[in-house]
């Protein structure tokens, strides 16, 4: 049998496995709006530990993360910062907004700023930023499982094949299963991706180089500058300590209030699993470790592959390194993991935000939830079918959309603070305080060199955020203070379990 046929019914097998396991839990929650978005509330620890993890770490960390490494050197570790402390605020706000969730019903971030704020105004503006923020990282994932299929098949399977094959999966069973189906392949996934990314970090070094150390040792003597910190910038030259640090602060702001994320803390069973997963979260970037060791292990055994981010599939696939065709297979499945992990955490977030925090606040009330249901599983081909579209466009960059995106995303963190944590913010201290950090966020993405160094242009929007925010609230007229009351006291405690009646 050709080794490029075993590779691709490998590949198969692995996502007839996803299927089925997406599957299987739709059967177990009820047929609520409540049931496929937030999963009755009633995920477990592990479930959410692997739903945050897996969902994380993408085709662009699988394909990316190694692709930083060869060409950046330690600049690559700024991931591992970020991952490890990306969590931390919800240690703090995560169980008051799961409170929240639970008295008002609450499935979306935004429906809770509508509610605190009195706003139909600030949900909609929400929606239509996080669909388009969605899209771009969408279309991402769906290239790299189109890549994949693509190289280690020989160029036999199209990468527009491929990335249909892929998410023609990721479809049925997150229409099927809402997040509980997201859950458990994110759980499967996420333990298939970990095993094969240790296998393969601790293999290619020991193959190219007899080992880490000695990796590491040989790349100190020949190529010094790409272990220095904080590494390089992407013109070659030296990255300055503000342009990392900021990267860093940045990826962390943002990273607890994405909405696809942001969204999981209406899902948890109770306070106790949300503060275990924020401990134990940091153990999941681990996973980048092994990750940032095969991009290395190709810095000196093969120089000048152009684009970096096809390091890891080069070495895969090279004649040097010479892997049986099932191991191949097997790496083929682990990149569709990462891909398929955060691909479909997206999807499932992107329908029923259109619905819920969008239509829902235009026409209010105009959809029953069988309706919402219906129309969330909708949106969720319709976004599909939309990236889909955008990944076959030959030479579209996407790469500065979506850290125009991330700017964006960030400047939601103040306003989740301040909601929490000062009665005194004002409806339209929210608004101006959102207008001014998204504004601030294009101006410098657009003229660049109107920042200072080369600080990332979110940073300034979130502190002309806060500083609009507070500014503007303390000369409006404070809101009323029993609906304030409402989001600055705990509610009532919930019990350990429980299931929708809806």
């Amino acid at each position: 049998m050709p080794s490029w046929l075993i590779v691709f019914l490998i590949t198969l097998g692995y996502l007839f496995a996803s299927l089925a396991i997406g599957l299987a839990p739709g059967r177990g929650a009820s047929k609520s709006t409540e049931g496929y978005v937030a999963g009755d509330r009633s995920i477990s620890f592990i479930l959410l530990y692997f739903i945050m993890g897996a969902s994380v770490f993408s085709a662009f960390a699988f394909l990316g993360g190694p692709g930083w490494s060869y060409s950046r050197g330690a600049a690559a570790f700024y991931i591992l910062a970020y991952a490890s402390v990306g969590l931390v605020p919800w240690y703090f706000f995560g169980p008051k907004v799961a409170a929240l969730g639970r008295r008002h019903g609450y499935v979306t971030q935004a429906e809770m700023f509508a509610h605190r704020f009195d706003s139909r105004a600030i949900p909609a503006i929400l929606a239509i930023l996080s669909v388009f923020a969605f899209i771009p990282y969408l279309v991402i994932q769906m290239r790299g499982a189109g890549y994949v299929f693509n190289v280690v098949t020989e160029g036999r399977v199209p990468e527009w094949a491929g990335a249909a094959i892929a998410y023609g999966v990721v479809l049925i069973y997150v229409f099927r299963s809402g997040v509980l189906g997201v859950g458990w392949t994110n759980t499967f996934q996420g333990i298939f991706m970990m095993a094969l990314a240790w296998g393969l970090g601790l293999y290619l070094p020991y193959r190219l180089h007899g080992g880490v150390g000695p990796m590491f040792e040989a790349i100190a003597t020949e190529m010094p500058d790409m272990l220095r910190g904080p590494g390089l910038a992407a013109d070659g030259q030296p990255w300055s300590w503000g342009g990392y640090s900021s990267s860093v602060a940045i990826s962390a702001l943002g990273f607890s209030v994405w909405p696809h994320y942001f969204m999981k803390i209406f899902t948890a069973r109770d306070d106790n699993t949300l503060k275990k997963t924020v401990v134990f979260y940091p153990t999941f970037a681990l996973f980048l470790v092994p990750i940032m060791f095969i991009g290395f292990s190709g810095v000196l055994a093969f120089p000048g592959v152009v684009p970096a981010d096809t390091i890891l599939p080069t070495i895969v696939t090279s004649a040097q390194i010479a892997l049986p065709p099932v191991i191949v297979g097997l790496f083929c499945a682990g990149a569709l993991a990462a891909s398929m992990s955060t691909g479909d955490a997206i999807l499932h977030a992107a329908g029923a935000v259109a619905v819920r925090d969008f239509w829902g606040n235009i026409r209010p009330g105009s959809l029953s939830d069988a309706a919402q249901r219906r129309w969330i599983q909708r949106l969720v081909v319709i976004v599909g079918a939309i990236s889909y579209a955008l990944a076959l466009i030959p030479g579209l960059s996407l790469v500065e959309l979506l850290l125009l995106s991330y700017g964006f995303i960030s400047q939601l963190f103040p306003l989740t603070v301040m909601m929490l944590l000062w009665p005194r913010v004002t409806r339209p201290g929210a608004l101006w305080g959102l207008l001014t950090g998204g504004l601030i966020t294009i101006v410098l993405n657009v003229f660049p060199t109107l920042a200072w160094g080369d600080i990332h242009p979110g940073i300034y929007g979130v502190v002309g955020n806060v500083i609009m925010m507070t500014i503007v609230s303390l000369r409006t007229p404070p809101m009323d203070a029993s609906h304030v009351a409402k989001f600055s006291t705990t509610p009532a405690p919930h019990p350990t379990t429980q299931v929708s009646s809806a």
